[in-house]
C-alpha cells in the first residue's frame, strides 16, 4: 500500500530496522534514499520501541552502544500497550497468517506492524516480510513513496 494518493498530504511515518540499520551504515538503496528524502523534507516520523532494541542489540562495542542510544533517544520513540491483550492479538495475527502459508521470520516484526497500525502510521522498511504480512492487515500501510 502507498500511503500518499493524489491530493493527500504524508501522515506520520515509522522507520523500520531494515531501513535505519541501512542508512546508519551508509547503504544506498530505494528505501534509505527515501529515508533521505524524509529527513531532508523534515517529514516528521519514528521509530517503534522494538526498532529501538534492534539498533541497539546489534552494536559492535561500548561507545558504538552509547552512540547509538543518544542519537535514537533524540527520536519519537511508538509504544504499543503492554498489557496481555498487545500480545495475544500479535500472537493471533501470526497464527492467521501462518495458516496462510506466510511465516514472518521474526514475531518482532508483527509487533512493529502493530506498532504502525495501533499510531496510525505508514511503515517504511526494507524487509519483504512486512509486503506479504500487508496482504492480511487490511490497516496495515506501506511507505512505497512521497
Amino acid at each position: 500500500m502507498i500511503i500518499k494518493q493524489p491530493g493527500r498530504g504524508v501522515n506520520m511515518i515509522l522507520v523500520d530496522t531494515s531501513v535505519l540499520i541501512g542508512f546508519l551504515k551508509g547503504q544506498d538503496n530505494d528505501r534509505t534514499e527515501l529515508f533521505k528524502e524524509i529527513l531532508s523534507r523534515d517529514i516528521p516520523f519514528g521509530i517503534s520501541s522494538y526498532t529501538y532494541q534492534e539498533v541497539l542489540q546489534g552494536t559492535r562495542n561500548e561507545e558504538e552502544f552509547q552512540t547509538l542510544k543518544d542519537y535514537l533517544s533524540t527520536q519519537h520513540i511508538y509504544f504499543l500497550e503492554q498489557g496481555a491483550a498487545t500480545y495475544e492479538r500479535a500472537a493471533k495475527l501470526y497464527f492467521n497468517m501462518r495458516r496462510k502459508g506466510i511465516t514472518p521470520r521474526s514475531t518482532l516484526d508483527i509487533l512493529i506492524a502493530l506498532t504502525a497500525i495501533d499510531n496510525d502510521l505508514a511503515l517504511l522498511h526494507n524487509d519483504s516480510d512486512f509486503n506479504a504480512m500487508a496482504d492480511h492487515m487490511p490497516d496495515f500501510r506501506i511507505l512505497n513513496m512521497l
